[in-house]
């Protein structure tokens, strides 16, 4: 009898803790008529915006957008960028991608989730009362800003896709319609938007905010007037208007915030959040906002970035074009001691089995993202550039040729982008034509911006994406896939496909 009354009040206690979790005290609860009331309010709006340029913090996944999956669909797609890691990541670096493929899934996911943040937060920002019209300006033109970049990714990607803007959330809440096939919009028309968001972000966002009235610190990272000029001349590079490049790389010169500096590896190492070659990154911390990065990029049983996956990886044959002088051919594990005692190198040519003491790396594991001194945890706090100084120097550089052919200030850019890391630098233009010069830029930015996502929209703009990345592709014992009237844009996720009949993947 004892025992039962004891397991009698343990359950009248465990009945009793129950109800009390069931029914919990509420003290607040966040509506359409209580939400979006102060300035405060704006901030965390404009502020979940911007979490989307990765997974938001607190998230189970830290592998999302700028945080990583971005170099899934940009450089693994091409020659400078090679994955060991099988399944769908692995189809993707062997140009075998299809509608079902997860990556795929993941950029539109992620891309539009960008888009919709910022949507939802143009509709209700301006319904704040207490906000002054210098406020409502700057919290427009940082928002403006994040959705032409996810325009502009989104684009990159896919081409053609449903352009949804604020409009579009107030027409859902007057008539919502559950079941709407959204048209595409067709790029140029994008592009027109695109170009609007950033007209409006230039004309008012700050240089910096060092000295703001809005934000109480020096947010750095935010969307500024040098970004905005920025993202603009990279479409224009895009859509090839290289009048536009060349006035708007002025302009961004102009502002007198931005030069290269000093160290290349210095510029990528974790500790450096923020300095003068940053125009626009997706900032993070490995104590709040951590990323994965370090455990993708990082190399396989190195004694310093300890257990690392080298899931991601530069191929020889590409980092083998690095002079011995440049600096940048440091920034990669090429030659270290193993935690098993092994030598860890490239094969000889030819070469499968590696001799006793030797293991042979199918890739070359880089820097950019695990540097020896960052984190040492599973989650690391690397900050992904995703537009930085030396891409307009280079495209200012490119612009030039295409207008005038070999002309002085093209090479003198070029060369201002070497001397950084010690690179031998270019001739004269006389030693050059159009076509060897372009060859030349192309070269140089492949050296400076491996896996930072540039690479598959250079080789496209050059005209050389079909012919190089076959011919890597050949290189490795891969099937030559890339035809560019077929490849020129990813197919469009079949989930959206099935939901969605606009989304066609005919002919794609």
């Amino acid at each position: 009898m004892k025992y039962i009354s004891i397991l009698s009040l343990m359950m009248l206690f465990v009945t009793v803790s129950c109800e009390s979790l069931i029914e919990p005290k509420v003290y607040s609860i966040l509506t359409d008529a209580n939400a979006f009331q102060s300035k405060d309010d704006a901030i965390a709006a404009v502020n979940a915006a911007y979490s989307r340029l990765k997974q938001p913090s607190g998230s189970n996944d830290s592998w999302m957008y700028y945080a990583g999956f971005q170099v899934t669909i940009t450089d693994l797609t091409t020659d400078a960028g090679h994955a060991k890691s099988g399944g769908d990541v692995g189809l993707m670096s062997d140009a075998n991608w299809g509608p079902s493929n997860t990556y795929l899934a993941y950029a539109w996911q992620h891309q539009y989730k960008l888009v919709s943040d910022v949507n939802n937060a143009l509709y209700y920002i301006p319904k704040i009362k207490a906000l002054t019209g210098e406020e409502q300006a700057q919290f427009a033109g940082e928002l403006k800003f994040l959705r032409a970049l996810g325009y502009y990714d989104l684009t990159n990607a896919f081409g053609p896709v449903p352009l949804m803007t604020e409009d579009s959330v107030a027409k859902n809440i007057q008539n919502p319609d559950y079941e709407a096939k959204t048209p595409v919009t067709q790029v140029a028309d994008i592009n027109a938007k695109i170009i609007s968001d950033l007209e409006y972000a230039a004309q008012n966002l700050p240089l910096n905010y060092t000295s703001s009235k809005i934000y109480k610190t020096n947010d750095v990272g935010r969307a500024t007037k040098g970004s905005a000029l920025a993202l603009l001349c990279k479409l224009y590079m895009r859509e090839k208007n290289w009048q536009k490049v060349v006035e708007i790389s002025q302009q961004i010169t102009d502002l007198k915030q931005y030069q290269l500096y000093p160290s290349y590896s210095e510029l990528f190492a974790e500790s450096n959040k923020w300095c003068s070659e940053n125009i626009f990154s997706a900032l993070s911390n490995n104590l709040v906002d951590a990323t994965e990065m370090m455990n993708h990029f990082g190399p396989i049983n190195h004694k310093e970035v300890t257990d690392r996956w080298q899931y991601f990886g530069i191929p020889w044959r590409f980092w083998n074009t690095f002079e011995k002088n440049d600096e940048r051919r440091e920034m990669f594990f090429y030659d270290y001691i193993g935690t098993d005692g092994l030598r860890y190198v490239q094969p000889p040519a030819g070469a499968v089995n590696p001799p006793a003491g030797y293991y042979y790396l199918p890739d070359v594991a880089s820097k950019k993202y695990a540097d020896p001194k960052g984190s040492t945890t599973y989650l690391d706090g690397h900050v992904f550039p995703i537009i930085r100084y030396a891409d307009i120097l280079l495209s200012r550089a490119e612009a030039l040729n295409e207008l005038t052919g070999p002309n002085a200030e093209s090479i003198q850019l070029i060369n201002q982008v070497k001397s950084r890391s010690k690179a031998t630098l270019l001739g004269a233009a006389g030693t050059f034509t159009k076509e060897t010069l372009r060859d030349a830029i192309l070269q140089e930015r492949g050296w400076e911006f491996f896996f930072e996502c540039k690479r598959r929209e250079d080789l496209i703009r050059m005209d050389k994406y079909q012919s190089m990345v076959n011919t890597y592709l050949s290189a490795i014992g891969k099937t030559p896939r890339i035809d560019i009237n077929k490849h020129r844009y990813f197919p469009y996720p079949q989930a959206q496909v099935d939901i969605n009949p606009n989304l066609s993947n005919t002919g794609r």
